[in-house]
């Protein structure tokens, strides 16, 4: 996808590189979604992350690793991803037992 941003957009973008947000909020690309790409702002929480469109308002600046996001965001980023029907507190539970039975670490 980042190659079709790049490709049509005729935009720097990519994994890592960082951008400044209406001249004032900087953030730095961690994925692409669809036609835009999904930034994670400084001044949000690890793993908190807002879709913007790849030309409008935004400056691309230097490149730089992203922050890792925290423990519950990544939990909940997997339950996202995962496409499940459970709710997050039953995909948690889930995954509780499978660590249980397995003796297995989280996955």
């Amino acid at each position: 996808m980042m190659s079709y941003i790049k490709t049509i957009y005729r935009v720097p973008a990519e994994y890592g590189r960082r951008i400044r947000f209406q001249g004032k909020e900087e953030g730095i690309i961690v994925n692409a979604d669809g036609q835009y790409i999904e930034v994670l702002m400084d001044k949000s929480n690890p793993g908190h992350t807002g879709i913007l469109h790849p030309t409008w308002e935004v400056e691309y600046l230097n490149m730089r690793e992203p922050r890792k996001p925290g423990r519950s965001a990544q939990r909940y980023r997997d339950y996202i991803r995962s496409e499940t029907d459970m709710s997050f507190i039953d995909w948690l539970r889930y995954k509780q037992y499978k660590k249980d039975i397995k003796g297995c670490v989280y996955e």
